[in-house]
């Protein structure tokens, strides 16, 4: 299942210490770290240790499938790579780097709107399945200039962040007085704040293509969304990089399964970091993984093969997990698979790898 293209990467813990080694300390803060105390970056990976699996035995698991599907696309795994900004801080070629190894891997890319070269530019590297996501700046029309671009760019949807209202203080990087060059060139910051519903509706009504809504956190917001026609709710607390003592991305997903009862798709992220975590989300009934500090780690370790190889592993993982339970593909996977737990390590952004053994400056 393992290629040989970046074969010196074994497992998932040598990408993030070859990453390490690649990265400034200022990038390398900016993205392992969260906001103020960081309790909801250590709650997402909390919510995860706190699920155990409850596997079934004599089950004939020759035959394993860990494709999936968001949108009508069939994915080689069910995973996306997740809106990161900036991701030319780790590998120059940014975005459209992040889309080529999607589409050599045929997963989701979400392009982010403050990640280099560009909307269009990003389109034309990619050769699987996108989304392109908005940071909003601007009034109506700018907007709309902007869902009008996605559409003729073939993006398969066009996804709106909303838990962004307000800029959280992340004080890794205000510790440091660093701060990222979009952040310093940033303006209109009131239309993002001035999102409400009425600007879904509008969307809805006015564009044929697929909505995607990020950082719902509550089941009722969910239900909000499937009302005004969201197809796809994502369910995310920014990587635990917004709302400091928020709950775990895990802890939410039950509720909002429920709210959403079938309404859209679901996509998840916060913390997932092995093909066990994924399992587990698949488990509680979301359809698509996000994937976020995976992406920087493989693109500042080896670039478009780092990233390719980080699937990889994802994908040997899942492999794993899902013949010892006993299931041969995910439609199989539901809530009679886990169990609550004690977790056994203390949450942290790199609990998932306990052999990692960065230097005193790698946290």
């Amino acid at each position: 299942m393992l290629s040989e293209t970046t074969g010196d990467f074994l497992t998932l813990h040598e990408i993030v210490k070859e990453a390490r080694k690649k990265l400034s300390n200022n990038i390398w803060d900016y993205l392992i770290g969260g906001t103020e105390t960081e309790t909801t970056l250590k709650r997402n990976r909390m919510a995860l240790d706190s699920l155990a699996f409850r596997p079934r035995a004599l089950r004939d698991v020759s035959s394993i499938d860990c494709s999936g599907s968001l949108l009508g696309r069939k994915l080689r795994i069910p995973v996306a790579l997740a809106p990161i900004g900036s991701l030319e801080s780790f590998e120059p070629g940014g975005g459209a780097t992040a889309a080529k190894a999607a589409g050599e891997f045929n997963v989701f890319t979400i392009l982010s709107s403050v990640s280099q070269p560009g909307m269009e530019a990003v389109a034309e590297a990619a050769a699987g399945p996108k989304i392109f996501q908005l940071y909003v700046r601007g009034d109506d029309a700018w907007v709309d200039d902007h869902v009008r671009r996605a559409i003729d760019s073939g993006y398969d949807a066009f996804c709106l962040t909303v838990d962004t209202a307000v800029y959280s203080r992340r004080e890794r990087d205000i510790a440091k007085r660093f701060v990222k060059p979009w952040r310093q060139r940033a303006s209109g910051l009131e239309f993002q704040a001035g999102l409400n519903w009425n600007h879904v509706k509008r969307l809805k009504d006015k564009f044929d293509i697929p909505l995607v809504i990020k950082g719902l956190a509550t089941g009722e917001d969910a239900a909000l969304a499937c009302e005004h026609g969201v197809e796809v709710v994502y369910v995310s607390n920014h990587g635990g990089r917004q709302l400091d003592h928020g709950r775990g991305a895990m802890d939410v997903l039950p509720e909002v399964v429920e709210a959403v009862a079938g309404r859209a798709e679901i996509v998840i992220d916060g913390g997932f970091s092995r093909g066990s975590d994924i399992v587990k989300a698949i488990a509680l009934g979301a359809n698509t993984v996000g994937i976020g500090r995976l992406v920087g780690y493989g693109m500042a370790a080896a670039g478009r093969e780092g990233l390719v190889r980080v699937l990889e592993l994802l994908e040997a993982e899942m492999f794993e997990c899902m013949g010892l339970l006993g299931v041969t593909d995910l439609g199989q996977l539901d809530r009679t698979y886990l169990h609550p737990a004690q977790p056994v390590v203390l949450p942290h952004v790199h609990s998932a790898f306990p052999l990692l053994n960065l230097d005193d400056q790698g946290y």
